[in-house]
C-alpha cells in the first residue's frame, strides 16, 4: 500500500491539526504521513503546532476579511489563493487534503482536480439543516439549541462544489444536555471531532468507505474493521482523558 501524503489547510487554533497528529504519532492511524500544513492566517496557532512538531509549514495569504467590488472578484481571488496551494500541494506530492477549520470556501480549481481527496470536518450532524454558507462554528450550535434538539455532532465529508453537502465519510452523534450553552455544546463536539476525523482518513486511506455503506448498522459494530480501529484508538481516549486540562481546559467527565 503506498503511503499516503497528507496536508492540512486550517485557519484557527490547531486542534483537529493536533488531533491528526497525535493519532498518527500513537500508530493509531496508519499508512499515512502529515508532510505539510497550509495555512491563511499569519498568527494562527496551528503555525506554531506544526513548527513544533518539524512539520513543513507554508503561509498563503487569505480572503477572509478583505472587501471586493463584486461577488466575481471575490470568486476568482478564491481560485488565485488556491492556485497557490496547488502548487504547494504538488510540490510535495500531496495525495490527500484535511480541511481543519479552515475559514475559506474552497473553489472549484482546487476541487476538481483533487477529486475525493478533499475532506473536511463539520460541527453538526445534520449537515443540510446545520450547514451551508453562513452556518459555521458557534452559530451552528446557536441554531441547534434554538430548535431544541436532542443530538447534534459532527460529520465528516469530502468537500465538493457545494457547501457541507459532499459525501459523508462519517458521521458521530452527541447528545445535547439539559442547560446546554454554546460553549458546553462545543466542547463535547469538539471532543468528537478529535475522535472522528481521524477515523474518516483512515476509512478513506483503507478504501473502507463503499464497503461499510453496504454494511447494515448493526453489522459495522461487529465489523473485523471497526474493532481493529477501536482497539488502536484506546491509546488516543487515554491521552485525551491525562492531558484533557491542555486541550480543553477541564476534566474530560466534565464535559462529555
Amino acid at each position: 500500500m503506498r503511503l499516503e501524503r497528507l496536508a492540512v489547510i486550517a485557519s484557527g487554533r490547531g486542534t483537529d491539526f493536533q488531533s491528526i497528529l497525535d493519532h498518527i504519532k500513537m500508530n493509531v492511524l496508519q499508512d499515512i504521513k502529515l508532510t505539510l500544513l497550509i495555512c491563511n492566517t499569519p498568527d494562527a496557532y496551528v503555525m506554531t503546532r506544526a513548527r513544533n512538531a518539524g512539520i513543513k509549514t507554508e503561509y498563503i495569504e487569505g480572503i477572509v476579511g478583505k472587501k471586493f467590488p463584486e461577488k466575481e472578484d471575490r470568486r476568482k481571488a478564491r481560485e488565485e489563493f488556491d492556485i497557490k496551494v496547488i502548487k504547494e500541494l504538488k510540490r510535495q506530492d500531496i495525495t490527500l487534503i484535511s480541511l481543519a477549520g479552515f475559514n475559506q470556501i474552497v473553489s472549484p480549481v482546487l476541487i476538481d482536480l483533487f477529486s475525493k481527496k478533499v475532506m473536511n470536518i463539520h460541527p453538526a450532524y445534520d449537515t443540510i439543516q446545520y450547514g451551508g454558507v453562513g452556518m459555521y462554528g458557534e452559530r451552528v450550535h446557536k441554531a441547534v439549541l434554538a430548535n431544541n434538539e436532542q443530538y447534534s455532532g459532527c460529520t465528516v465529508h469530502y468537500v465538493d462544489n457545494t457547501v457541507d453537502l459532499g459525501p459523508v465519510i462519517l458521521r458521530q452523534r452527541v447528545a445535547v444536555k439539559s442547560g446546554d450553552t454554546i460553549d458546553s455544546l462545543s466542547d463535547r463536539i469538539l471532543v468528537w471531532e478529535h475522535r472522528s476525523y481521524s477515523k474518516a482518513i483512515q476509512i478513506h486511506v483503507d478504501n473502507e468507505l463503499e464497503r461499510r455503506n453496504n454494511l447494515a448498522p448493526e453489522d459495522i459494530v461487529d465489523d473485523e474493521w471497526e474493532k481493529s480501529w477501536n482497539e488502536r484508538q484506546k491509546k488516543y481516549f487515554e491521552y485525551q482523558i491525562e492531558h484533557a486540562l491542555d486541550i480543553y481546559g477541564k476534566p474530560l467527565n466534565k464535559i462529555i
